[in-house]
Formats: C-alpha cells, structure tokens, sequence
C-alpha cells in the first residue's frame, strides 16, 4: 500500500524545499524581452511558461510580482521570446539578476540584441528560435476565493517566427538538435533532452493519417 506525504499548499509543506515546482517539472523557459516605453532593453526568464494554442499560436509567461518585463508588456503590448539552449545557459542565468529597470540584461549577460520585423522588441541573435508576440490579454490571478495574487501572467499572439534552418531536417523541427533547457525544481535544477530519451506514440487513429 502506498504511503502518501500529505498537505495542504495553505498550511504548509513540512518539506525542506517546496516540492510543487520540482513535481511540475522539467518546465520550458519563457526567456522573454521587452522594451520600456522609454525604450530601455529588458531580457529575463520566466519559467513560468508554456504554449497554449495553436491557431493563431499564443504563448504566456507567469510573473511573480510586478516586474520589468510585465510593466514593459503592459505599456508597449508587445514582447519577445527566445529560445534558451544549454550553449545560452550561461547567459541566461546572468539575465535573471535583479536589477533596475534602467539596466540592460542585454548587456549584462553579453548577449546581442537583434532586431524584430514586426514588434520593436529585439530578440536574442545568439538564440537559434524566437518569437515576436504582441499582447493579448494580462490577467491578475484570483485564489478560488477570489483574493487577488501578486501574480500577473501575460498572453502574448505569435506574430514572427525565426528558426536557425540547420534545425529543419526534411521540414521537421529537430527538437533535440536546437538543445533547449528547462527548469527543474530546486534552486539550481535544469534539464536538457536527448536523443536516447526520445520515444514515439501516435494518439489513437492518428498514425494512418502521419503515415
């Protein structure tokens, strides 16, 4: 029979680390910039993070506090995405440092800032895939009481897409060639994927109409 460490998230875990974001895990980094209406350069990650519609494809990232990146997105609608690979860890990490609005994570983590076609928000040149999104909804989330949390998530519409063509094999997007790292839980707990670890599975009814 087995034995469960039960809790409730509002009285507590009893751990020595909460356990929730390392259950929920690995998870895709949203390496997110903006602009500020000044036009100051913003660059961190959010790993708070995910895809969640195809057509028209919209991304969101989740922020703990009223940060730089969601005052940026709240003024300008607009923002980009990057995609953090393991040859980037380095200077991802270095971009999540808390610092003030006016510095440039660009510049501190030596990264390049490219220029985007259809937002004003630079993208990472180094980054191998990004996005440009535009705003479609920032909501301030509700406990199921409905108390408010300082936590705001922004819903961005994909716009662009810019893919390094050495990661298209037979017009196929090579996942594990493109290297990307997610967040484990823990305070320094990050994965990459590999090919050993790749296995298949077509939904039901699904594999005649791929084949």
């Amino acid at each position: 029979m087995t034995a469960y460490h039960f809790y409730e998230p509002r009285l507590g875990h009893g751990l020595k680390h909460d356990p929730l974001n390392m259950i929920v895990a690995p998870r895709p980094i949203g390496w997110i910039s903006s602009l500020s209406a000044k036009g100051v350069r913003n660059l961190a990650p959010y790993s708070f993070f995910n895809l969640f519609n195809y057509k028209p494809p919209i991304i969101g990232f989740s922020s703990i506090g009223w940060k730089d990146s969601i005052a940026n997105v709240a003024e300008t609608r607009e923002f980009g995405w990057s995609l953090a690979t393991r040859s980037l860890a380095e200077q991802m990490n270095a971009s999540c440092a808390e610092v003030g609005p006016e510095v440039d994570e660009f510049a501190l983590a030596k990264l390049t800032p490219a220029p985007s076609r259809l937002i004003k928000a630079p993208r990472v040149a180094e980054s191998p895939v990004s996005f440009e999104c535009r705003l479609t909804q920032l909501i301030k989330l509700q406990t199921a009481e409905g108390g408010e949390i300082e936590t705001w998530v922004a819903f961005g519409e994909v716009v662009a897409v810019y893919i390094d063509k050495s990661l298209l094999k037979d017009g196929i997007y090579d996942t594990v060639a493109a290297d990307p790292i997610s967040r484990g839980g823990g305070p320094a707990d990050y994965f990459t994927i590999t090919e050993a670890n790749r296995f298949q599975m077509y939904r039901p009814g699904a594999k005649v109409a791929a084949e």
